[in-house]
């Protein structure tokens, strides 16, 4: 069986999940309580995805106005999206880590390990943004 190292020198095999309190290059930066704030940032991103939605439909708005919806859905896709990764996007691109209580961070000094980070930062953000778009143009063309 391969095996990784983890962040803390404890060999793991492949694949396997990574434990929610060890920060991991690139695939693990964040600890449960911001976990649930990515989740939390999700849902509220598609409530007001939502509530756009209606509002646009609600007063008439051309079909091309929906593509408005792509700035809240791309907040719904990018909260949920940093929570089931386990990583934020914003704190790797800073080159930080947090798996205390929300507002703690701490430096990621290796540089191999920031550019891991900025890669995944930048992955997520553009999975977030695609699936933004792609909500707003499945918007633009409802028959509504």
């Amino acid at each position: 069986m391969t095996l990784s190292l983890a962040a803390t020198g404890r060999p793991q095999p492949i694949g396997a999940p990574a434990p929610e309190s060890t920060y991991q290059p690139g695939v693990c930066n964040i600890g449960p309580a911001e976990i649930a704030a990515r989740r939390r940032s999700g849902h509220v991103g598609v409530i007001a995805t939502i509530v756009l939605f209606v509002i646009l439909v609600a007063i008439g708005a051309p079909p091309i106005a929906r593509l408005l919806l792509l700035f809240p859905a791309a907040v719904a896709a990018s909260g949920y999206l940093q929570a089931r990764a386990r990583f934020c996007a914003g704190f790797g691109s800073r080159g930080v880590f947090n798996f205390g209580a929300l507002g703690s961070t701490e430096h990621v000094d290796d540089a191999a390990a920031r550019s891991l980070d900025r890669r995944r930062s930048f992955e997520l953000g553009l999975s977030a943004f695609a699936l933004g778009f792609a909500v707003a143009i499945v918007a633009v063309l409802l028959p509504v």
